[in-house]
């Protein structure tokens, strides 16, 4: 099963990938595919939508951060509108 979730990168400052990775991974673990950065003290957000949407269409699952963040970015908006089409 993959998942959507945060994998930490910055030693000091918190700064974090938006990768899918498989669930049996560990966090730091070797991902599938980088699909989006978010660097929470600067509350900067970049998200690769459309990899964003076939992963989820595939049936990966965010975790609740990463579902948090894709929610104020409209994806699953566009998800379903995919998906009535």
């Amino acid at each position: 099963m993959v998942k959507l979730r945060l994998k930490r990168c910055g030693r000091k400052q918190a700064i974090y990938r938006i990768v899918a990775i498989d669930v049996r991974s560990r966090r730091e673990g070797r991902d599938l595919r980088k699909v989006g950065f978010y660097d929470p003290i600067k509350n900067q957000i970049y998200l690769n939508v459309p990899a964003i949407l076939y992963f989820l269409e595939k049936g990966a699952q965010p975790t609740g951060t990463v579902h948090d963040i894709s929610k104020k970015a409209g994806v699953f908006t566009e998800l379903r509108l995919n998906q009535q089409t």
